[in-house]
């Protein structure tokens, strides 16, 4: 095998590496934007009183908060 078709071989696994490397920040991507929904919706339940956990009470009010937060923000930006 000569110099060239060794580097040949070099970039081929370089390209499939990184091409490995692309679909795994996509799907790290994904998983996060699903667990962002999951999130959410499950926040909407516990407004609607559709479910309720100690658990999930302590993140639902820091929730609460910082909306009110920045509808404050928000209010005084508009003064």
């Amino acid at each position: 095998m000569g110099f060239l078709d060794k580097a040949k071989a070099a970039a081929e696994q370089a390209a499939t590496k990184a091409r490995e490397g692309v679909d795994d920040v996509q799907t790290k991507r994904e998983l996060g934007q699903a667990y962002n929904e999951l999130g959410k919706t499950a926040y909407e339940l516990i407004g609607s009183g559709e479910i309720a956990h100690a658990r999930l009470e302590a993140s639902a009010e820091k929730i609460r908060t910082l909306t009110e937060k920045l509808a404050d923000d928000g209010d005084d930006a508009g003064s």
